[in-house]
């Protein structure tokens, strides 16, 4: 998300690399494939990390070739993934098993469409039911201020991090969304934050709140320039060597504040974006609002959602988000007007807190 990195480098071959007609072999092509359609290079490493998986597991059995796979075998695999347990011990959920499987088909589908196989073995295969979740912690606006005291603005890279919690808290924007922000992406007069190629590769404008525009300012004029080193790309947030942050690292801080604050919550990155969706919802913000804010295109899979304008996104920003609360609440909630039941699908609080709390899951899949 945000500006996108080149393609990693290459990575060690997997299963028989001798035979052109290998499972390896047409995993390179698919790849070259959604590269050249201008697929995500996120979607791309998923897709390679969940089908490399698959090709060892098949080079172990003996199979090398596509159309050395049917129906049982993939039936095989998934009964595999149910009973795998993760370096920590925990099973994988039904979710997790599912977004395994889900690039097997995406390939076979492509294998029969570049010709190499007649018809595909995974098309019809059943997946596991997922199970309704929610986030499984979530911030009190209590504990939010408690973690924004941690770093010491003193300091450059405590001014920084203060930033950057501070634009979390207010934006509920994702990781990758944060690292790709570059220091044209805030608008000051407007109060609003442009990220580019988001999630889906969509840009998106969103509101940001007064607080954390003033940090991000104090950073941008009394840390930012020690911190840049050498070319300057743009890049908003920098880390201690004058480049981007990557996620892991930034995960990491987020999770060091709130080791150092003394809140017991588990969580990082994801754990604000949660927290800002449920403190927004509890001062009375619509779900459709801050479904727009938190690039939640569509919620159902069923439903499409109704489009608002970030004027009026701002105003239910301004009067539902704790960093900032004015009197007039209920005028501007009063004023922002709904549509009508039977025009537009109303979506749920459920429904967006189990989109985030999949999203947390995903996130913590593609580390």
């Amino acid at each position: 998300m945000g500006r996108q990195r080149g393609p990693q480098k290459p990575k060690a071959p997997v299963g028989d690399v001798r035979d052109p007609d290998s499972l390896y072999h047409h995993l390179l092509r698919y790849l070259a494939f959604l590269r050249e359609r201008n697929y995500s290079e996120q979607t791309a490493t998923h897709r390679d990390a969940s089908l490399r998986m698959f090709i060892t597991w098949c080079f172990d059995r003996g199979l090398t070739r596509p159309s050395e796979i049917d129906r049982p075998i993939l039936e095989q695999y998934q009964r595999h993934l149910f009973y795998y347990r993760k370096s920590n011990g925990d099973p994988l959920t039904a979710r997790s098993q599912n977004l395994r499987v889900a690039p097997i088909q995406y390939w076979f589908k492509w294998l029969v469409k570049q010709g190499h196989l007649l018809y595909s073995p995974a098309s019809s295969l059943e997946l596991p039911r997922s199970e309704r979740c929610l986030p499984k912690a979530i911030l009190t606006a209590k504990e939010v201020e408690v973690v924004l005291a941690v770093p010491d603005v003193g300091s450059v890279l405590g001014l920084r991090d203060r930033a950057i919690l501070e634009t979390f808290y207010s934006t509920g924007m994702r990781r990758m969304e944060l690292i790709g922000l570059t220091v044209y992406s805030i608008e000051r007069e407007r109060g609003t934050v442009l990220i580019r190629q988001g999630k889906g590769k969509k840009d998106r404008l969103i509101p940001i709140g007064e607080r954390a525009m003033l940090w991000i300012e104090k950073y941008l004029s009394s840390a930012r320039p020690e911190l840049v080193k050498g070319r300057d790309d743009g890049t908003l947030f920098l880390n201690s060597f004058g480049e981007p942050f990557l996620p892991v690292p930034m995960t990491n801080l987020m999770r060091s504040y709130m080791e150092k604050s003394g809140v017991k919550k588990p969580g990082s990155c994801h754990l604000w974006r949660h927290t800002v969706a449920t403190l927004m919802l509890e001062n009375g913000a619509d779900i459709r609002f801050i479904q727009a804010m938190l690039g939640h295109a569509v919620i159902s899979t069923t439903q499409i959602y109704t489009q608002v304008s970030i004027r009026h996104l701002k105003d239910i920003h301004t009067a539902t988000h704790p960093a900032k609360l004015p009197e007039a609440v209920q005028r501007l909630l009063d004023a922002s007007g709904r549509s009508d039941p039977e025009e537009a699908w109303e979506p749920t609080a459920e429904d967006l807190l189990e989109a985030l709390a999949q999203e947390a899951e995903d996130e913590e899949d593609e580390r």
